[in-house]
């Protein structure tokens, strides 16, 4: 399942504030979910890394921070963005995010901000945009 795993989303399974948002993580670090990657969104990763206050409140360290970022690069499918969908959504910031999903042939976005994504001017009806929540009790009931 190709998913776009939104930067709130990492930095929540970082901090350990949404057991859920974790398991996103470790799904798609043990191959359940197909996390795409392209430059935007990588250097949306990259900034927050490197953003102290964000991560005042975490129990992992700098070094450990990167090593789990490395190792969620290291199962990402690079896709490259094309075409600009523009406008669309109201937020400019969060339109990458769904250009990546349509470039990638994505099943879902996974964010916790799912409002961002309602009143899009333009509709995709084969691509969800989701919490962490329901997309983990999805993974659960898969067959093993």
């Amino acid at each position: 399942m190709r998913v776009v795993v939104d930067t709130n989303v990492f930095v929540a399974g970082l901090l350990g504030k949404g057991g859920a948002s974790r398991k996103v993580l470790e799904a798609c670090l043990r191959g359940q979910l197909a996390p795409l990657m392209g430059t935007a969104l990588y250097l949306e990763y990259e900034e927050l890394l490197g953003r102290d206050e964000v991560w005042e409140e975490c129990r992992l360290s700098a070094t450990d921070r990167e090593a789990v970022f490395d190792a969620l690069m290291s199962v990402c499918e690079w896709t490259h963005v094309y075409y600009r969908w523009r406008p669309n959504l109201r937020d400019e910031r969060d339109n990458h995010v769904l250009e990546l999903a349509i470039a990638g042939g994505a099943v879902a976005i996974v964010t916790k901000n799912v409002r961002d994504f309602v009143g899009a001017e333009l509709t995709f009806p084969d691509l969800r945009v989701m919490k962490p929540e329901p997309l983990i009790e999805e993974i659960e009931s898969w067959p093993p």
